[in-house]
Formats: structure tokens, C-alpha cells, sequence
């Protein structure tokens, strides 16, 4: 044997189910050379075969941010270009985290694929997502900072401006999607937000089509949108704010047929079913199969509404994995999004399926 199957041999041994991929990484052999030199370890003899592990069959994969969550809220009117009395906090945040912290706290067998900096705030977001949902999709990236998001609340609740690192997903690339295929391709559901890089977002999108995986699509912001391509055929639910519509479409959303002329412009792109939140209007929903309609929110005190949009479209993809159709899934949607608006928590720490049903009772049915 030469040294370089010395070696790879060796790391076989530490551990039977490396894959090529980190073989390659840990040698700085390529993939193919790799493989050449494992076919002439097996034609020694030195291996006699190697170990498959398949990943565990999850509800749903959660794919997108993890990010450390920063609100400051002032104690009373919000005045612009002086220093504003304030209280501050500091939680677990992040579209597709949030959204799988929500549906685990619920009883899904969640998943989350994000990528978290190798410091304290990318161990701390693991290490209590992980209570919630499976995080070996996850990964720490050396060098990296971990994301944040920044939100400044008036004394009411509500966001005056939010301000969002997010440098880190930039180093989100196809061939890192590649290697996690396996997650996404044993799950019932993939969801997906925006803060994947264009072309990481076309690859997840395309593939999901093309294997028949059903996908949701929950943009981060307004501006992310210029993330999506254009094609959306295979998307099985985008639920969207009525910003990111705007944008999605360019249109200008002024009154309630605006939002149906948006989600069929957005179902002209290959969208199933959509759904544009209103805010304290609610929401609309439109699709495919002819299903229309207008939902109106029962009134609730809100203490914060910073994390209600994850937790609506939590609520909805929980109802659709149920069973449930169109709208009784939105309004599973805006049972979970109120609760989530009575918490000064991104996601409301006394979320469980009960509390979920007797709000729905309450109010929907």
C-alpha cells in the first residue's frame, strides 16, 4: 500500500461511515481519486465493504437561517434621531428554526438544515434547537460569524426597523446541499426560506420537483425575493407577507382583489396553493384546485409580533401534514400565529398542540 491508502485506510478505521466526500476533505484528494484508491483497498482485501447510514425519516426538514434574535423595545413613543428609554432581550431566532422549534413543540418529527458560525452563538443555537428538532443536518462553518437579527419594537410591539446579519449564507453553496440530499429526500415536506444564495435556492427548488418532494417556500424579507427564480413549478405552498408579494410580483397591493391578482400571478409561476398574510387584516389564500377566500383575525393583545409569520406558516403546514385542507389549515395557521403574538418569546414557549386546539376552538370553530 502507498501512503495515501495508509491513510485513507486508517480513517476508515476511526470511522467505518466517513463518506468519500469527507475523505477527500481530510486528505485534500479529489472525490474521483478518492474512489480509486478505496476500489484498490477493496481489490487488497484491506476493506471488505462499507457501512450505509440512512437518514432517519423526518415530517418535515426545515431549511434555511438560524440566527441569534436581539429585540429592543422602548418604554414609550418611538422618537427618531435621539436615544429612546428601552428594554432589550436576546433569543433563539431564525425563519426555518423558528418554524421547526414551532412544529416540534407541536409533535413533528422536524429536521433543521441551517448553518451556524463556529462561536458561543452558533453552539447556543444548537444546543437548545436541538430539544425541538434534528439538528445533524446543521453545521458549524469555521471562520464564520453567526447570523443576527435585530429588531427595534415600539412601546406598542410594533417593528419600526429590524436590521439583519446574515454574511453567513453566502458561504451556503450547492455542493453543501449536495452532500445533505439524503435529509431532504426522506422527509414528508421540505421548508424552505430565503437566505440561501440564488443559486442554492434553483437547485433545492428544481430537485424537489423533479423527485416529487412536496416544498414550501416562506420568504425571509421583501428584499430576499430577488433570491427565487423565477420558475416555481413544483412549490407546493408560498406563504408570503403582503411586502414580499409586492415584490414577488411587482405589483402594488392596495386592495383585497390586488391580493388575489398577486397570488395568481404567483401561481402563474408554478405555485400550488399561496397565501398572503394581511397582518391585522389576516389573510387570503388562493390555489390551483380553485379554493379561494378571506380570513379575518379574532382580536388579541399583542405583546410582540416578532415571529407570528414563522408560527402562521408552522400552523399551516402542521394542519397540511394532518390532513386538513385550505382553509381549515389556515386557520390552524392563525390559531398558532396569535399565540405567538401573545409572547414576548420569537417563538411562545407554551406552544404545545393543546394549547393550539383550544385556540382554534375558541375562535374558528
Amino acid at each position: 500500500m502507498n501512503d495515501k491508502e495508509l491513510l485513507i485506510l486508517q480513517l476508515i478505521k476511526e470511522d467505518p461511515f466517513i463518506a468519500q466526500y469527507e475523505l477527500a476533505e481530510k486528505t485534500g484528494l479529489s472525490r474521483s481519486a478518492v474512489a480509486g484508491y478505496i476500489s484498490s483497498l477493496t481489490k487488497q482485501g484491506k476493506i471488505l465493504g462499507r457501512a450505509y447510514v440512512l437518514p432517519m425519516k423526518k415530517e418535515v426538514v426545515c431549511v434555511g437561517g438560524a440566527n441569534v434574535d436581539r429585540k429592543i423595545q422602548t418604554t414609550g413613543q418611538l422618537q427618531y434621531e435621539t436615544s429612546n428609554p428601552a428594554e432589550s432581550s436576546q433569543s433563539c431566532g431564525g425563519v426555518a428554526r423558528n418554524i421547526a422549534e414551532n412544529l416540534g413543540r407541536l409533535g413533528c418529527d422536524a429536521g433543521l438544515m441551517t448553518v451556524v458560525g463556529d462561536d458561543p452563538e452558533g453552539d447556543w443555537l444548537l444546543e437548545y434547537t436541538k430539544a425541538f428538532a434534528d439538528i445533524t443536518p446543521s453545521q458549524s462553518l469555521l471562520g464564520s460569524t453567526t447570523g443576527t437579527y435585530t429588531a427595534v419594537l415600539d412601546h406598542e410591539g410594533e417593528m419600526a426597523v429590524a436590521l439583519a446579519d446574515m454574511t453567513i449564507y453566502e458561504n451556503v453553496t450547492r455542493d453543501f446541499i449536495e452532500k445533505k440530499w439524503g435529509y431532504l429526500a426522506s422527509s414528508e415536506m421540505v421548508i424552505l426560506d430565503t437566505n440561501y444564495p440564488p443559486e442554492v435556492l434553483r437547485q433545492i427548488i428544481s430537485r424537489c420537483y423533479e423527485e416529487n418532494i412536496p416544498l414550501c417556500i416562506t420568504p425571509v424579507s421583501a428584499p430576499k425575493i430577488k433570491n427565487l427564480p423565477k420558475n416555481l413549478g413544483g412549490v407546493t405552498w408560498l406563504i408570503a407577507n403582503k411586502d414580499e408579494a409586492e415584490a414577488l410580483t411587482a405589483l402594488d397591493i392596495s386592495s383585497e382583489g390586488d391580493f388575489f391578482k398577486a397570488a395568481e400571478k404567483i401561481m402563474k409561476k408554478g405555485v400550488e396553493k399561496v397565501v398572503i398574510s394581511r397582518g391585522d387584516k389576516g389573510l387570503i389564500y388562493f390555489t390551483k384546485e380553485g379554493e379561494a377566500g378571506v380570513l379575518l383575525p379574532p382580536k388579541v393583545k399583542i405583546a410582540d409580533v416578532t415571529g407570528a409569520g414563522d408560527s402562521l406558516v408552522s400552523g399551516i403546514i402542521f394542519a397540511h401534514l394532518k390532513g386538513l385542507g385550505t382553509e381549515d389549515a389556515c386557520k390552524i395557521g392563525m390559531s398558532c400565529s396569535m399565540l405567538a403574538l401573545q409572547s414576548m418569546e420569537t417563538v411562545n414557549p407554551n406552544l404545545n398542540n393543546t394549547r393550539l386546539q383550544e385556540t382554534y376552538k375558541k375562535y374558528f370553530n
